[in-house]
């Protein structure tokens, strides 16, 4: 096994052939916490933050670093981003609920979305609970009215669209003028004269852009940069707005296959920190503070997912098919946006590839395949499946499709596991079926 950044920081392999995670087998953590089962290996997720803390930090002195909580919302993941000095991005109440039971620190959360509710604005003014990022004209409207509700001034960034594209999946590409996320900067005359207008009750902080996720280039940040500092140099000039903050979102690309090449986090932040610097120094202005919003690229590569192998079809002159115990429910991101990824035999590390399979998912679709064609050592019904990569977007996005719990989640360190998340069973995901009394 070519340990590349594919795999998490702490894999391993026994002599046996066992493979391991955290100095735990794959094998005894199937065993004791039964599949499917996200495992977070801990020292990696530590390790990616200290990573881009590290090398922003060298590069530039007034920054932060928020966790993009909808990569994964986890109590435990709140709680060492808190205590590794990130804040949180969120995008709705629940996180919000989540981030407050963890106590988070209330001024180091940024709330997202594009149609946040009046209750979640409403909540968020009234508590002083977070900075809110503006998407939209309706919500600006909402947010000012809340404030003079609730005699409040509220810190804002304004999400603008810079109209960049970028080499990656259509549904993950949000900086392109097509987009449901935030203003088109031709209508920034009108958001600067209304905010103006409110100035009592509205503090504009900055601007914010997130040009798209699983990105592999460098300069479509920097052109987010050159474009939204333009902005603030009109903005400045135009209606006297000093803008103390910038956010250039996230979106870094993490390696799912060998193939992938993503960006080093090195080379993003002293490419993001230079333009900044060059910028500001061409266009006499304050150097901000750099805000950056990492979720897949810190989470990513830091989880795994194991499986159960159950029944196997061999096609006739067509492909074999190992169906495992979970599949699109707990992963929909290859039904969803063809996303690949690699798997291992875990029980049979010192077994050579024998065999070109597909792993199939339970569910009842015909798309619920996990990896189409991918050599392994040959299968039999009980051999457990690791798939790489799967700490984002997995647990988030997970179902209850054909009334299926959903797994849960440990995390491994040092050779101890603990439950960061429960299992669910039947009696969890039908406890709000209701009959009415005309059909007892």
């Amino acid at each position: 096994m070519n340990k590349s950044e594919v795999y998490p920081d702490t894999i391993g392999v026994t002599k046996d052939g066992d493979l391991t995670l955290g100095g735990i087998t794959l094998s005894e953590l199937a065993k004791k916490y039964e599949t499917p089962l996200y495992i977070i290996d801990e020292k990696t997720f530590r390790r990616k933050v200290q990573n881009y803390t590290s090398c922003i930090k060298e590069n530039y002195n007034n920054y932060l670093i928020l966790y993009a909580a909808k990569a994964f919302a986890a109590a435990a993941i709140f709680r060492i981003a808190d205590n590794t000095a990130l804040g949180l991005d969120i995008v709705s109440g629940g996180e919000l609920y989540l981030a407050e039971k963890c106590n988070f620190p209330k001024n180091k959360i940024y709330f997202h979305g594009n149609n946040k509710s009046k209750e979640e604005i409403d909540y968020v003014i009234k508590n002083d609970a977070a900075k809110i990022i503006c998407d939209n004209f309706h919500e600006l409207d909402l947010i000012q009215k809340s404030a003079s509700d609730h005699k409040k001034k509220v810190d804002i960034l304004i999400r603008l669209t810079p109209g960049i594209e970028c080499h990656t999946h259509d549904y993950i590409k949000t900086g392109h003028l097509d987009s449901k996320f935030g203003f088109d900067i031709e209508y920034l005359d009108e958001i600067l004269k209304i905010i103006k207008q409110h100035e009592d009750k509205i503090s504009l902080k900055g601007f914010h852009s997130h040009i798209g996720s699983q990105i592999f280039e460098l300069k479509p940040y920097s052109d987010s940069i050159d474009i939204l500092l333009d902005q603030y140099k009109y903005a400045k000039e135009k209606y006297g707005f000093i803008l103390d903050e910038i956010n250039i979102g996230g979106g870094l690309g993490i390696s799912y296959i060998s193939s992938d090449d993503p960006v080093d986090i090195e080379d993003l932040a002293k490419a993001v920190t230079s333009k900044l610097k060059d910028k500001c120094n061409k266009l006499n202005l304050k150097l901000p503070k750099l805000i950056c919003e990492p979720g897949r690229s810190i989470i990513g590569t830091s989880g795994i997912t194991i499986y159960t192998a159950g029944s196997i079809k061999q096609v006739p002159n067509g492909r074999k098919y190992v169906s495992v115990d979970g599949g699109m429910a707990d992963n929909p991101r290859p039904i969803t946006y063809q996303a690949k990824y690699t798997a291992l035999v875990a029980n049979k590390m010192n077994q050579p590839e024998k065999e070109t399979v597909t792993i199939a998912g339970r569910y009842c679709e015909t798309g619920d395949i996990l990896i189409q064609d991918i050599s392994l050592p040959r299968i039999s019904p009980g051999d457990i499946i690791a798939m790489f990569g799967t700490g984002a977007y997995n647990y988030s996005m997970s179902s209850n499709y054909n009334t299926i719990p959903r797994p849960a989640c440990i995390i491994v360190n040092e050779g101890v596991a603990e439950v960061i998340i429960e299992r669910e069973n039947y009696k969890d995901i039908t406890s709000k079926h209701l009959i009415p009394k005309r059909l007892s």
